[in-house]
């Protein structure tokens, strides 16, 4: 079965870190460039962060950018997303993705940043 699960979310305070997991499976997840989305509760679905097939190049938005790490283990199926100094605007459900060859979302993990 073509899937990807998110595991990982929870409540962490301002300041804090969290890692999220991405488990692929049914694909050849070395073959793909990957992503992470995220969207905040009233808000639309943004991009965070991507990732090539190698893992040797990456991507991310402004929001993000230092704060948050990508990377992957192919021999492993799967993604992370490391989240260092969090602020309460990172809070939102955290979706991994597939673009090729047809698109796929995982059904997501809720990270909350609040004292």
């Amino acid at each position: 079965q073509v899937q990807l699960v998110e595991s990982g979310g929870g409540l962490v305070q301002p300041g804090g870190s969290l890692r999220l997991s991405c488990a692929a499976s049914g694909f050849r997840f070395s073959s793909f460039l990957m992503s992470w989305y995220r969207q905040a509760p009233g808000k639309e679905r943004e991009w965070v962060a991507r990732i090539s097939n190698t893992g040797k190049t990456t991507t991310y938005a402004d929001s993000v950018k230092g704060r948050f790490t990508i990377s992957r283990d192919n021999d492993k199926n799967t993604m992370y997303l490391q989240i260092n100094s969090a602020k309460p605007e990172d809070t939102a459900v955290y979706y991994c993705h597939r673009l090729q060859p047809y698109e796929l979302w995982g059904q997501g993990t809720l990270v909350t940043v609040s004292s």
